[in-house]
């Protein structure tokens, strides 16, 4: 399409990381007009994320524009294991993907997207991960010219944003008696919420991850939380979308010192608790850590008028004594009709790779963390 008048529009694609830099004012008014998007599509998460994971050569972002307005992105990445594929910017530590589309031009930006994917896609299949139910993605899905299929991803559990006193309502009467316990020996504790400030954001990060890894160690901490790269992405991201109001880092404090830290991923749909480091010595002390965090973020959606809490991926037990709605991500594939044989191959690997996460699943079942593990083996 010719970009040439104010209602045309123009699709291109983005292969160039300094070209990928240059559109954050421009992405970042798109994303704020996006009410499906979730804080995984911000520009500061993606870009910051690309600087710590990407490769040169690889990128590829589809543009739509009206004229010099940005209306649609699609933020892939080209990759060659185990077959030619397009798949999101993020990888396996964002949880969920989805398209950005202007609302009011979405009956004209959604097939512009699908015709330049389907261009950009003309050597490889369209890997779509970590769809959330009400994407826009799934419109691109709908109006693919290719050859498509859809698969079931990750599991995720949300709440309804509500007074803290209803969620504990929602529990069995004997588990929200125990909440109510645990919450008046925390109180009685003297724990103090510290919202970090921009500025703080390095070392607050810093103090989390070192949290977190004293948490898990023994029990088997995801290993990318513990790499460098990890450290500078999360450190780089939330310090942009903290100064954005797309993530909140709040430190909870007793005499003085940071016993827990959190990250949260904010939207306008949601609000998403993505990573937590907490002192196991609070456990003497009686204190119920994902119980305090709750409290806090809950209270803190319902202020901002943010629909959801999500706990964003996996079941892990505790999630579900609060009896959260369960939301199953979904799987894209998609492929111009001359790879169509491609795309069943790839859909067949990764059947029944999912078949061997559910035997491991099964056979151990005391391994909390085994989806993280896992999650290692995704495609990069």
């Amino acid at each position: 399409m010719s970009p040439g008048s104010a209602g045309a529009l123009s699709v291109t694609l983005c292969r160039d990381p300094r070209q990928f830099a240059a559109l954050e004012e421009s992405w970042n008014r798109l994303f704020r007009g996006c009410p499906t998007a979730t804080p995984f599509q911000s520009h500061a998460w993606l870009h910051s994320w690309w600087l710590s994971y990407g490769k040169d050569g690889r990128l590829r972002i589809v543009l739509v524009r009206r004229g010099d307005e940005l209306v649609g992105v699609a933020p892939l990445m080209l990759v060659h294991r185990p077959m030619p594929l397009l798949v999101p910017l993020g990888g396996p530590i964002t949880d969920y993907f989805d398209v950005l589309v202007a609302e009011e031009h979405a009956a004209q930006v959604v097939p512009a997207l699908a015709r330049g994917l389907h261009r950009a896609a003309r050597g490889a299949v369209v890997d779509l991960r970590e769809v959330r139910p009400g994407a826009a993605a799934e419109e691109l899905y709908r109006q693919w010219p290719g050859v498509s299929s859809r698969l079931a991803d990750s599991t995720c559990m949300e709440l309804p944003t509500l007074p803290f006193d209803e969620l504990v309502k929602r529990m069995p009467a004997s588990g929200a008696q125990r909440v109510r316990a645990k919450l008046r020996k925390t109180d009685a504790a003297g724990i103090e919420e510290h919202e970090v400030t921009e500025q703080e954001v390095p070392r607050a990060v810093r103090t989390l991850l070192r949290l977190h890894e004293k948490q898990w160690r023994g029990r088997g901490v995801t290993p990318e939380h513990l790499r460098p790269r990890f450290a500078e992405h999360l450190t780089r991201a939330t310090r942009r979308m903290v100064r954005a109001g797309e993530s909140r880092l709040t430190e909870f404090r007793l005499d003085g010192k940071v016993v827990a830290a959190n990250v949260t991923l904010l939207s306008s749909g949601l609000s998403g608790g993505y990573l937590y480091g907490a002192d196991p010595d609070l456990r003497t002390r009686k204190v119920d850590v994902a119980t305090l965090l709750l409290r806090y973020e809950a209270g803190r959606a319902l202020a901002e008028g943010r629909p959801v809490v999500s706990f964003l991926r996996g079941n892990e037990p505790y999630k579900n004594h609060w009896r959260p709605e369960t939301v199953v991500n979904q799987r894209f594939l998609l492929a111009t009709t001359a790879l169509a044989p491609l795309l069943r191959v790839h859909e067949s690997q990764v059947t029944g790779r999912e078949r061997a996460v559910d035997a491991l699943r099964d056979a151990l079942p005391a391994a909390r963390d085994w989806r993280a593990r896992l999650n290692e083996l995704r495609v990069r």
